[in-house]
C-alpha cells in the first residue's frame, strides 16, 4: 500500500510499504479521512520537531521514516490478541496520543505531560495510508450521528476543549479569537458552547471572516482596519476581552492578543511559535493580565470533544473543508496547496485513501 513517509526536513515521500497487521493489543483500521494539520505543514518547512529523526523514541523504539497523519476517522478491520470491546466494522476515531501510564503525570491524570509521550503519526505510523495499526486504548467509538468527515475534526477540537478549560472561561465572559483557521474556528465554537456571551474574531482573510460568522462568531474583523483595541472596546463598552485565544502563532498575533485583552484578562496561547517573539511585558504587568499556554489534550478531553460533536453544540461547517483529495495527491494538492501562493484560500484539507 502507499503511505506518506517522513524522513526529515522537506523530505516527505509517498512510497509503497507493507500493509500492517494487528499485533497483540492493537487494532487494524481502514482510514476514511485524515486531515492535514498545520503542525504537519510546519514540520515540512522547518523539520519535524517531535518526530524522532536521530534516535529512537523511548516508548515506541521508532524513528524516521514514519508515516504521518494524526487527525482521522476509520473503520475497524481486525483486532489483535488480547483486544476486547472492539469489533470489525465499527466506526471509530483515534486519539493519537499514547501516554506511558506509568510516570507521575500520567498517574495524576495529566497524560499530555507524560515524560515518554508518543503519538500516532509522530513516534508510530499514522493515517496518511490506506491502513494503520494502533494501540487499542487509542480507539474510541464514532457515533453514527457524526459523519466520517466530521470525525477527522475530533483531534483539533480536543485541542480547543483543553484551551477553553485552561482559560478558565466563565459563563458571560467576552472572548476574542486571533486567527480563524481550523483551530481558531473550533475554539470559537467551543467558547460559545461553554457560555461565552460573545466571541469576536480577528482574521486578515475575508473568506475566513465570513466562515467565522457562519459558524457563530459575534463579529469578525480585519485587524488591519483600524485600531483593534478600540474596535473591541467600542463593542464592549471599553471592557475589551476577558479571554483572548491566540491561534495564529506569530509575533504580530501575540501583540494583537494583548491589544484586545482587557484589564485582568487572560491571553490563552494556542498558536505554535516557531521563532522567538519580542513582547513588551510592561502592559501585561501594569494591567495584571496573564498568559497561559495550552497544547494537546488529555484522554478525558478527547472524549469531551466527541461528546460536543455528538450533541451538536460544536459543528464543523462543511466549508471548513476546503478540499478533499486522494492520498496519491497528498503532496501535489495537499502540502503544495497549503504552502503555495493560494494557501490563504484553504482552511482544512482532508485526505482520503
Amino acid at each position: 500500500m502507499k503511505a506518506l513517509r517522513v524522513y526529515g526536513k522537506q523530505d516527505f515521500r509517498l512510497e509503497e510499504v507493507e500493509e500492517p497487521q494487528a499485533g497483540p493489543g492493537e487494532v487494524k483500521l481502514a482510514v476514511r479521512y485524515c486531515g492535514i494539520c498545520g503542525s504537519d505543514v510546519h514540520d515540512y518547512i522547518d523539520g519535524p520537531r517531535l518526530l524522532p529523526v536521530s534516535r529512537p523514541h523511548p516508548q515506541t523504539g521508532r524513528m524516521a521514516p514514519i508515516t504521518y497523519g494524526h487527525e482521522f476517522s476509520a473503520e475497524v478491520t481486525d483486532i489483535g490478541a488480547g483486544v476486547s470491546g472492539i469489533a470489525p466494522g465499527a466506526r471509530v476515531v483515534v486519539r493519537p496520543t499514547m501516554p506511558c501510564y506509568r510516570c507521575q503525570y500520567c498517574r495524576e491524570g495529566r497524560s499530555i505531560q507524560c515524560t515518554e509521550l508518543a503519538a500516532i503519526g509522530g513516534a508510530a505510523d499514522g493515517a496518511f495510508a490506506r491502513y494503520v495499526t494502533v494501540r487499542a486504548d487509542c480507539v474510541l467509538p464514532l457515533p453514527d450521528s457524526v459523519s466520517w468527515q466530521a470525525g477527522a475534526y475530533v483531534e483539533p477540537l480536543a485541542c480547543a476543549v483543553r484551551a477553553v478549560r485552561r482559560s478558565r472561561l466563565e459563563p458571560g465572559a467576552v472572548a476574542a479569537v486571533i486567527g480563524a483557521g481550523p483551530i481558531g474556528l473550533l475554539t470559537m465554537q467551543m467558547a460559545m458552547a461553554c457560555g461565552a456571551q460573545a466571541v469576536h474574531v480577528f482574521e486578515t482573510e475575508a473568506h475566513r471572516r465570513e466562515l467565522a460568522l457562519q459558524m457563530g462568531a459575534t463579529t469578525a474583523h480585519d485587524p488591519r482596519d483600524g485600531d483593534p483595541g478600540r474596535i473591541i472596546g467600542a463593542l464592549t463598552k471599553g471592557r475589551r476581552a476577558d479571554i483572548v485565544f491566540e491561534c495564529a502563532g506569530s509575533g504580530p498575533a501575540l501583540h494583537l492578543a494583548d491589544a484586545v485583552c482587557g484589564r485582568g484578562g487572560t491571553i490563552l496561547e494556542m498558536g505554535v511559535h516557531r521563532e522567538p517573539v519580542s513582547f513588551d511585558f510592561f502592559n501585561l504587568f501594569f494591567r495584571e493580565k496573564s498568559i497561559v499556554t495550552s497544547q494537546g489534550y488529555t484522554n478525558a478531553e478527547f472524549e469531551i470533544a466527541i461528546a460536543f460533536l455528538t450533541n451538536g453544540k460544536v459543528n464543523p461547517h462543511p466549508a471548513m473543508t476546503s478540499a478533499t483529495i486522494p492520498l496519491d495527491d497528498v503532496m501535489s494538492e495537499g502540502f503544495a496547496a497549503l504552502l503555495g501562493p493560494e494557501r490563504a484560500a484553504h482552511c482544512k484539507i482532508l485526505v482520503t485513501p
